[in-house]
């Protein structure tokens, strides 16, 4: 069985909706740190005319999910389902693949580190 890491970064606002959902799909963990960053648009509120010359960072958040392969889709799914508003700062996700997943406490290895 195969592992996936997946990580968010997204606006400070969505939090709450995202941990039902994940919840609701059996996620048993997840770890949240607040960070700042801009992407594409230099920190560019959507309001504004012109794009920034230098790049502001604004607060975020980023998500950080260990899963199996088999339910990774289901997970990006609900992640994009629940971030989405159409509006600059939804964020985006990044997916890297896992060779195993050990808790150190137990020594337990794979599905069984993550239960």
């Amino acid at each position: 069985m195969g592992f996936s890491k997946v990580e968010v970064v997204t606006s400070m606002n969505k939090l709450d909706n995202l941990k039902t959902a994940l919840s609701k799909l059996g996620v048993s963990g997840i770890t949240v740190v607040q960070a700042i960053g801009c992407g594409v648009q230099k920190g560019t509120f959507e309001y504004e005319a012109e794009q920034n010359a230098e790049m502001e960072l604004l607060p975020k958040q980023l998500i950080i999910i260990v899963v199996e392969d088999e339910i990774v889709e289901k997970v990006i799914e609900t992640i994009k389902k629940e971030l989405y508003t159409g509006h600059i700062g939804d964020g985006k996700i990044f997916v890297t693949p896992l060779s195993n997943v050990i808790r150190v406490r137990t020594g337990e290895e794979g599905t069984e580190a993550l239960k």
